[in-house]
């Protein structure tokens, strides 16, 4: 019964010794609070399936790692070309229902899938193909 004592106070305080080791490595190294995050681009938020998910639809002829992409929606390529006026690409992007009723585009700005910020950005990025 002695043993049983000494083996199972060894445990705790092997336990303590351990927990102290982690808690100490973990205050070591810096958390995910302390790192500063990575600003999405408008590649980043494109590619995103919860956000933008433009590949779900489009295929991107001119971007090598745009992979398994749909083909619903037109390619998109030649972006500036097709829309000269990039006010109309971003409100496209905003509510495709408002110039095409019929539109099975998702309206990312009118209901609210993607903030004011991130839409400049995939239109930025979209423009650019």
């Amino acid at each position: 019964m002695r043993k049983l004592h000494h083996v199972a106070a060894a445990c705790a305080i092997s336990a303590i010794i351990l927990s102290g080791n982690v808690l100490a490595q973990a205050a070591a190294t810096p958390t995910a609070a302390a790192t500063p995050k990575k600003e999405e681009t408008g590649k980043d938020i494109a590619f995103n399936r919860t956000k933008g998910n433009c590949l779900a639809c489009h295929g991107m002829p001119t971007v090598p790692d745009a992979e398994s992409t749909g083909t619903y929606g037109p390619p998109l390529i030649a972006m500036s070309a097709r829309f000269p006026d990039k006010a109309k690409l971003r409100a496209q992007i905003w509510d495709a229902t408002a110039s095409n009723p019929a539109s099975s585009m998702i309206p990312f700005g009118k209901h609210r899938v993607l903030t004011e910020q991130e839409i400049d950005k995939v239109t930025d990025f979209v423009y650019g193909l």
